[in-house]
């Protein structure tokens, strides 16, 4: 099991999978696009990473910012 850290222990993960199924974006496809180990795009997700290129890459998708629980920086961005 891995530890959520930070802004992302109250991430709502399943709900960003699930999210990212309705859309038929694969994180394999995410992880590809900016360059990164699909694993961390995998563990940002689940919370034990926040990083914020994918994390970006989420909001520019159009994810639902209430279910990523951004880094506050990131929160107040447009």
């Amino acid at each position: 099991m891995t530890h959520r850290v930070g802004c992302g222990k109250h991430r709502k993960s399943w709900k960003i999978v699930e999210w990212l199924n309705c859309k038929g974006i694969a994180v394999g496809k995410i992880a590809a696009d900016l360059g990164v180990h699909q694993s961390l795009v995998s563990h940002t997700i689940h919370g034990s990473k926040n990083s914020r290129v994918v994390l970006a890459k989420l909001v520019e998708l159009h994810c639902p910012r209430r279910i990523l629980s951004l880094p506050p920086d990131m929160e107040n961005a447009a």
